[in-house]
């Protein structure tokens, strides 16, 4: 694969290729609102879904430095809205990967795919990472809207977790 990186606390732009256009957009979405710049680049596959999961896995791998970095929280929470939807993520650097949340959308056919893209990329973030994630819509009926609050909170809880404290 071409190559990723990630730097946190960072104000630059991203630059995300991952063959699905809608998720581009989404990772770069959350990039901004982590304060993260991403560069993720990857060959393009076949089927869709494969890249979705190659793109979690990706990022899973280049975060997991950030997350055990010395003295990193390694956990965090993010809470965010867009427009009518509100939503909250919270990872935890366990070692268990997991992804629970009470948001289906595998009827939306989001960039055209027969899955859930959020819950696709989500869950392969989580076992590239060693990530539990837990993510609750509050409120949220338009689609686009729901899936841009969980991606804004996913970059604010990752940025929370990669936060190095001091004593």
């Amino acid at each position: 694969m071409p190559g990723t990186s990630v730097l946190a606390h960072s104000s630059a732009d991203s630059h995300v290729e991952t063959g699905v256009p809608v998720l581009d957009r989404l990772i770069e979405l959350a990039a901004r609102a982590g304060r993260f710049q991403i560069r993720l680049s990857l060959t393009p596959v076949e089927p869709p879904e494969a890249e979705v999961d190659a793109a979690g896995a990706e990022l899973g791998h280049s975060l997991r430095e950030l997350l055990q970095a010395r003295d990193a929280k390694g956990h965090g929470l993010g809470m965010m809205p867009t427009d009518e939807a509100l939503a909250s993520v919270v990872v935890e650097m366990s070692g268990r990967p997991l992804v629970a949340s009470n948001v289906d959308l595998a009827q939306s056919h989001l960039g055209g795919l027969n899955a859930d893209l959020p819950q696709r990329f989500l869950s392969a973030l989580a076992d590239a990472a060693g990530l539990t994630i837990h993510v609750r819509l509050m409120e949220g009926e338009e689609t686009a809207h729901v899936v841009d609050a969980i991606f804004k909170a996913l970059g604010v809880a990752l940025a929370d977790a990669c936060t190095v404290v001091s004593d």
